[in-house]
């Protein structure tokens, strides 16, 4: 086999591992099976078409070739046979567009859909093609690694949370492969390999600098491995945030995080919020709204909710009839208009439970009926304009009495999931055993979180040794909304019922006319109950008092307070000052937003117009900075010249000849005559870019000497600044023609002193362009652009030349 055809092998092989990080975006491995059938097709035709010589362009119309083929045979339309048909193409094109309905559809892992497979296919046989070429053609191995690093990009933009690092080492694997092979042909057709220690080798032999070689490659590959591990990353949103378990779940509102809020289910740590922004208007017609919903936490560990990537069908098909799973509940239908700031930019929507119909929402989003959850994985909520139609659920506690317990093949018993923990389910046990209905355990459970058991809301929680985080904060009795909602949760489901955590926000502060203000201190969570026949009931365990904007039910009073009269909905007004249940002010960071006062008191940020006095004032800024960057070169320019010129020890007494405006003292140089030219040229060169600023004509004909006499005559220069002006011109004279140059005397206070001379006698007007707008520098600007344009245009007209001169013939004689 001839190097062409191994190398093509090689190219086909390493595009089938640069492909492993795909495995992170699909839920099985057909698309695998399937890539492999097309590019083992693919490279089978490029072997076949070299085996026959055939020329470059043959040689890609047989690998386009294959490609169709494997994609006609394994994705077929029913009317072709064999070969690609009309209607063949025409399937193609549907499938392209099933494609992309579904990458708005679906979170990764992605199920098997056709779809999605041929656009999978399609992409790694194009990139098989291209690195085929590059490599066995071309040999251009390493611009292989572009189309190949096209895939890796794939699974890294869609992907919600960091890309596996084991897929990466093997992309990387094959590449390394790549090289390796390709280099390896070009020493066999060299025709002896050397070791480095000055004797042939084998063929067969290993050879030192091979293993060196291996040996970086590898070094390489685990830098690039392990360094992303140790440096730190910047967080992801919310949703990738919940689905980690842990106390933490990013920065809040108007931190690193971009505005994404700060909440987490885990049964430890505190919630640590400082001011008030508003983030949310919503104006609706139900006289009494409950919570604003926008994701939930359904995956229980023993430290606490997280939850799955939400999955789903695109919002423009329609979203799911609630009495599908709520048939025994009456429901109102209201409608609700959102405004979104853009302090607030997350994947996820907030909406009334059982949206019916969403309008005005930009991007794409699509809808999980079973998180009832609406998402995106590319559209954020920032500075969203919406309106929906949503129902709301009623129902009495007699009726929730009548659901029964799910059965044991219910796919939604696996909300009931719990790790074992034997203190939390003596004290469920122990709570529901008098209970006589599901909703009746529920309701015990809810009752225990009360005042009178010793629960009460502050900001930290206190932990335990090693108890669980459930069992230490049931032992202690102090936490808030997070606490609350995941410890009924837990101990919902050991009592065998499914529950989970919602997020949201409170009601907020009403603005009259059914409109609400919701800022950061209303993000809150609550637990969500199955109860068969009437879907997931929230249920708010949390202290009303210690929530801004809490509302109960009548299902789920306010286990502090008295019942309120029998009503399918209740709001808590804000308990007075002199209330038992009116906690203390530092225990309540809702204070700011309870409901009632004005929203733009001290601690809060208003959320329109904040940033326009900050952006003048950053321009204003950047364009003083811009208009100062002359002087600053200039300044940096003559400290650097300055810095050349610092005299060193002295050795000798050299000869000077007086100028004509007086007589120069005895010059003292050193045996560094280098050192000593250099300085001269830099004190030059710095009176030259003063003459300039000063407007004082250059004449590069002229000699140094000359130069400074006549500097000295046309600018009326006296005294010191004559006699520096007469030094730098001796110096730089002798810097050019004498056997032993000046050194030791202060050439840079020199070219000062010749400085403040000609700023003297100049005028306001020249002495502020050369402090602000010096000419030298502008005048080195411009020179610096005429040579690069220069430069720029011989480069071109190389290549064109080149372009000329290529001939297509050479190409396909250089192939066979």
């Amino acid at each position: 086999m001839t190097g062409r055809r191994r190398l093509g092998l090689v190219a086909a092989a390493a595009t089938l591992l640069a492909a492993a990080p795909l495995s992170a975006i699909f839920e099985s491995w057909t698309w695998l099976l399937q890539s492999l059938l097309t590019v083992l097709l693919i490279a089978g035709a490029a072997v076949g078409a070299r085996t026959l010589r055939f020329p470059t362009w043959a040689q890609t119309l047989c690998m386009i070739a294959a490609l169709a083929l494997a994609l006609t045979w394994i994705f077929p339309s029913g009317k072709e046979i064999l070969i690609p048909q009309p209607a063949t193409f025409a399937h193609f094109a549907d499938l392209i567009r099933q494609a992309g309905e579904d990458t708005r559809s679906y979170g990764v892992p992605v199920p098997d859909r056709d779809g999605l497979h041929f656009v999978t296919v399609l992409g790694i046989g194009a990139v098989a093609i291209v690195v085929d070429l590059l490599t066995a053609v071309f040999r251009r191995p390493a611009l292989a690694g572009l189309p190949m690093l096209a895939i890796y990009s794939i699974p890294v933009a869609v992907y919600l949370d960091s890309v596996p690092v084991v897929p990466f080492i093997i992309g990387a694997a094959g590449y390394m492969w790549l090289l390796v092979a390709d280099n390896v042909d070009r020493v066999r057709r060299f025709g002896r390999r050397f070791t480095g220690d000055g004797r042939d080798v084998d063929v067969w032999e290993p050879s030192p600098l091979a293993a060196a070689g291996r040996r970086i490659g590898v070094v390489g590959v685990l830098v690039a491995v392990l360094l992303p591990l140790a440096v730190p990353t910047v967080s992801g949103g919310l949703l990738s945030r919940l689905t980690q378990s842990g106390p933490g779940a990013g920065p809040g509102i108007g931190g690193p995080g971009g505005g994404r809020i700060n909440l987490f289910a885990a049964l430890s740590g505190q919630l640590n919020q400082t001011a008030t922004v508003n983030i949310i208007k919503v104006t609706t017609n139900e006289p009494e709204p409950f919570y604003l919903r926008f994701a939930v936490a359904d995956v229980l560990t023993t430290d606490g909710f997280s939850n799955e990537a939400p999955k789903g069908r695109s919002l423009t098909a329609g979203l799911p009839d609630p009495r599908q799973t709520a048939s025994e509940a009456t429901f109102a239908q209201f409608r609700a208009e959102v405004e979104i700031s853009d302090a607030l930019r997350q994947s996820m929507v907030p909406l009334y439970t059982y949206p019916a119909q969403v309008d005005d929402l930009s991007g794409n989003w699509s809808y999980d009926p079973s998180q009832q959850v609406l998402f995106s994985g590319r559209s954020t909520t920032g500075e969203q304009k919406y309106s929906f139609t949503y129902q709301r659920a009623k129902y009495t506690r007699n009726q929730l009495r009548a659901a029964q317990p799910l059965s044991r093949d219910n796919p939604l018993r696996k909300f009931t999931e719990a790790p074992e923990d034997a203190s939390v389910q003596a004290l469920v046990d122990r709570l529901t055993r008098d209970a006589d209905s599901e909703y009746d355990k529920v309701r015990a459970i809810y009752e225990s979180f009360s005042a009178k058991n010793g629960f009460r809301y502050d900001l930290a929680t206190q932990s335990t040794g090693n108890a669980t985080d459930i069992a230490a904060f049931l032992k202690n009795k102090v936490g808030y909304c997070q606490q609350y909602a995941a410890a009924m949760a837990w101990m919902v489901r050991a009592a065998d019922i499914p529950a989970r955590v919602a997020f949201g926000f409170t009601r907020g502060a009403s603005l009259g006319n059914g409109s609400y203000q919701i800022t950061n201190k209303n993000a809150h969570a609550w637990t969500e109950v199955y109860l068969d026949g009437f879907g997931w009931v929230p249920f708010d365990a949390t202290p009303a008092a210690g929530v801004a904007g809490s509302t109960r039910t009548a299902w789920a009073q306010d286990v502090d307070r008295p019942e309120p009269t029998a009503s399918a909905s209740t709001g808590t007004t804000d308990p007075s000052a002199d209330s038992s249940a009116a906690p203390t002010v530092p225990n309540r960071p809702e204070q700011g937003n309870d409901g009632g006062g004005s929203l733009a008191g001290d601690g809060v940020v208003p959320d329109d117009g904040s940033w326009t006095g900050a952006m003048v004032a950053g321009g204003v800024v950047l364009a003083i900075a811009l208009l100062l960057i002359p002087a600053m070169r200039r300044i940096l320019l003559r400290r650097r010249r300055k810095s050349a010129t610092v005299g060193l020890s002295t050795a000798a007494v050299a000869e000077h000849d007086p100028g004509p405006a007086g007589t120069v003292t005895d010059i003292v140089v050193t045996s560094d005559s280098v050192r000593a030219r250099a300085d001269a040229h830099a004190a030059w060169d710095e009176l030259i870019d003063t003459m300039v600023d000063f407007r004082v004509p250059v004449d590069p004909t002229e000699t140094p000497r000359h130069t400074a006499q006549r500097l000295i005559h046309d600018t009326l220069l006296t005294g010191e600044s004559a006699e520096a002006a007469t030094l730098l011109g001796t110096a730089e004279e002798r810097a050019r023609y004498a056997r032993q140059p000046l050194q030791g005397a202060e050439l840079a206070s020199a070219a000062g002193r010749v400085r403040s001379g000609l700023a003297a006698s100049a005028s306001f007007r020249t002495r502020m362009q050369a402090l602000l707008l010096p000419p030298s520098v502008l005048l080195h600007w411009r020179m610096s652009l005429s040579e690069w344009s220069t430069r720029t245009a011989e480069t071109l007209t190389r290549l064109r030349d080149s372009a000329s001169r290529f001939s297509p013939r050479r190409l396909l004689s250089r192939a066979r």
